[in-house]
Parts: structure tokens; C-alpha cells; sequence
């Protein structure tokens, strides 16, 4: 099986970075794509990041598109979600999805596409 543990999440000020953490643990993923969601209170499940594990290649929702980057650490098995010029409505529960297939860009933003979900890290942009 595959575990999936967020982190990084935490309080910060509008206009602050943060980076969070993917980690997979149990099982080595293969052509894996890994992604991020995020959900704030009374909303839907929105897409933030992808990105291929094979070739590094990245995709981006539209809301944070410029401001967040996506990346990955093979030898570590862990993505990274860097957030910069974090805005109030950019604060939600975060959660790291995985899937063992390398996903074209236009099957990256669908949740039903991953096999693997974390339990989520708290991020809030507050003053």
C-alpha cells in the first residue's frame, strides 16, 4: 500500500510563502503523477498543482497560476507544493493525491484520476 503524509501547513501573514511537503511511503511509486488539492469551509474540492514524475512536467489551476510551484524529489519520494504571494482566499485544507500512471495534462485536474490521498495539512493566510 501507499501512504501519503502532508505538512508545512501552518499561519501565515497575506503575502508570506510556504512550501508543503508530500511524502509516499510503503510502496515506490512508478510513471506516478502527484498532485494537490485544496478545499477551504462551505466550498468545493478545487485543483492546485500536478506534476509527472518522469519528466518533471507541471500543471497549475488557474487561481494560483504564477504564484505556486510544483516540484519533486525522486530520491526522496516527496513533491513539494511552494506557495508564494499567499492571499486570505488561498487558505484551505491541502491535501497530496497520487496515482501510479503518468496522467496527460488534460486528466491532471480530475480528483477521480488518483488512487492515493493524504489526510491533508491546514494552511490559513491571515492577518
Amino acid at each position: 500500500q501507499v501512504q501519503l503524509v502532508e505538512s508545512g501547513g501552518g499561519l501565515v501573514q497575506p503575502g508570506n510563502s510556504l512550501r508543503l511537503s508530500c511524502v509516499a511511503s510503503g510502496s515506490t511509486l512508478r510513471r506516478a503523477t502527484t498532485a494537490w488539492f485544496r478545499q477551504a469551509p462551505g466550498k468545493e474540492r478545487e485543483f492546485v498543482a500536478a506534476i509527472r514524475w518522469s519528466d518533471a512536467n507541471t500543471y497549475y489551476g488557474r487561481a494560483v497560476r504564477g504564484r505556486f510551484t510544483i516540484s519533486r524529489d525522486n530520491a526522496k519520494n516527496t513533491n513539494y507544493l511552494q506557495m508564494n504571494s499567499l492571499k486570505p482566499e488561498d487558505t484551505a485544507v491541502y491535501s497530496c493525491a497520487a496515482t501510479s500512471r503518468s496522467l496527460i495534462y488534460s486528466s491532471m485536474a480530475s480528483p477521480g484520476e488518483y488512487d492515493y490521498w493524504g489526510q491533508g495539512t491546514q494552511v490559513t493566510v491571515s492577518s
